[in-house]
């Protein structure tokens, strides 16, 4: 079965089809670093960091490029607030993300081009669309002319002579036309500005994810990725600037993400609507959120609560709790109750491609991987020795690995000093429900869950765990 991925550009669901058999060159919008990175920014970088592992396991070779935005009007002004050098604030603040997705088990990309490391060729490829007549000079600044590019706004869906200037396009009265946007901004005193042959400067946004994209992954790419709220401007303009310049097309599916909530309110830097990856990790661990957007459709925007993130707490537990060892003691299930367990282990497994080569479908793969932690806690409960649950927990184990959870493999060893008293506690509770003080017992229970430990009745009577949220 082929992977279908949805195209924004198309507005469909298309079959994946490379440019080279058996890879993918990929690349996703980064961060503007002039400030600590929040869980939106997270949210984004996890849903292509699932894509890519998935593609990955699907056998393909991933050429993955992330770049960071390291000269950028937020970056100045930030840094002219704190009295501070741009390039250290910005040099912080990579720092501090990159560690943000290592916590977070998030891949590190094959390149992270930097704005800065790529001054050569953003000229470069300003000089060609300067020469193609696509964008000209004035006072210093470079703007291209939206009006040479015939299909401007194809993919977000606006028409041209529709198009007013707003909110986030500049009002010049020396543009030839107020949509035409800005390749390069003119040097003004104390910022930062490198030579280029229409006087010095630095780039404009748009222009940066251009160069990158064609000096690491060439003129054309497989997949281009980021947050919904890109696509326009940003990923318009880059279509434009990119296809008039080598007169090819650009990428073959643009992939966006939905955008995270909070409280209502999309999260933003520049609104104080945030939590940061730093906050977020300090009181939640970093598979719970990645169980959180699993659980969505990924172009869907997100919910973002406490309450929310204690449920897919729970669903990691949930994950976790099919990998305990057998109970102690135990004789093993029967030969057709093992074969039973090994088909569900395969229907998993093929149910999970499934959902995964339908756009990414994360819920339908989770859902084949509850069904599995439902059978082998069954298997476990009409007891299912060390041995018999091992292949179906090596499964469980593999696809979790593919959407990027960590989960281990229970061992309880490290716990024998505990275990007689947990034991006496056990056996305590025993004679409180025999005598009907279900209270009482439901309060011993309590109090170990309290400590981590999980107390779980079954019909071979009661053991416990610890509770380990990874």
């Amino acid at each position: 079965m082929s992977i279908k991925i949805y195209n924004t550009l198309t507005r469909k669901k298309e079959e994946l089809q490379t440019l080279e058999p058996g890879k993918v060159r990929m690349y996703v919008c980064g961060v503007t670093v002039y400030d600590r990175a929040h869980i939106g920014h997270a949210m984004s970088a996890m849903v292509f960091d699932i894509i890519r592992r998935y593609l990955q396991y699907r056998g393909y070779e991933v050429r993955y490029v992330m770049n960071f935005t390291d000269v950028d009007d937020k970056i100045i002004q930030r840094a002219n607030q704190r009295g501070e050098d741009p390039f250290t604030l910005s040099e912080r603040y990579i720092r501090e993300y990159q560690q943000n997705l290592a916590d977070l088990n998030i891949l590190p990309a094959t390149v992270n081009p930097r704005a800065t490391n790529e001054m050569a060729q953003i000229i470069t490829m300003i000089n060609g669309l300067i020469d193609g007549g696509y964008a000209y000079s004035v006072d210093g600044d470079v703007y291209f002319r939206v009006k040479m590019d015939e299909d401007y706004g194809r993919l977000s869906g606006r028409q041209l002579d529709e198009m007013q200037a707003g909110a986030r396009i500049e009002v010049d009265e020396r543009k030839e036309n107020p949509l035409d946007f800005a390749l390069w901004k003119a040097a003004k005193p104390g910022e930062p500005a490198w030579e280029a042959p229409w006087g010095q400067g630095r780039p404009g946004w748009h222009i940066e994810c251009s160069a990158m994209n064609l000096h690491h992954l060439g003129e054309q790419i497989d997949i281009h990725g980021g947050g919904n709220d890109l696509i326009f401007p940003h990923h318009e303009n880059e279509i434009a600037q990119t296809e008039s310049l080598t007169g090819k097309p650009f990428a073959r599916y643009w992939v966006h993400n939905g955008l995270l909530n909070l409280s209502g309110e999309k999260m933003s830097k520049s609104t104080g609507v945030l939590i940061t990856i730093n906050d977020y990790l300090t009181q939640h661990s970093a598979n719970a959120f990645r169980m959180l957007v699993l659980t969505s459709a990924y172009r869907n925007p997100l919910a973002f609560s406490n309450e929310i993130i204690e449920q897919a707490e729970r669903g990691v537990e949930r994950l976790q709790s099919a990998l305990r060892p057998g109970m102690p003691g135990t004789d093993g299930i029967s030969s057709e109750a093992e074969r039973n367990l090994g088909k569900q282990a395969d229907a998993t497994r093929a149910a999970f491609i499934a959902a995964m080569d339908d756009d990414f479908n994360t819920a339908g793969a989770l859902g084949s991987m509850f069904d599995l932690v439902r059978a082998l806690n069954q298997a476990r409960a009409d007891g299912a020795t060390s041995g018999d649950l091992e292949p179906a927990q090596a499964t469980l184990l593999e696809l979790a690995g593919v959407l990027g959870l960590r989960l281990q493999p229970e061992d309880d060893s490290g716990s024998q000093a505990a275990d007689p008293f947990i034991g006496l506690l056990l056996d305590l509770r025993q004679d409180l429900r025999k005598q009907k003080l279900f209270d009482l017992a439901d309060g011993i229970r309590q109090r170990l869950l309290d400590l981590d430990v999980l107390v779980e009745d079954t019909k071979e009577g009661s053991s416990w765990r610890w509770s380990k949220r990874a």
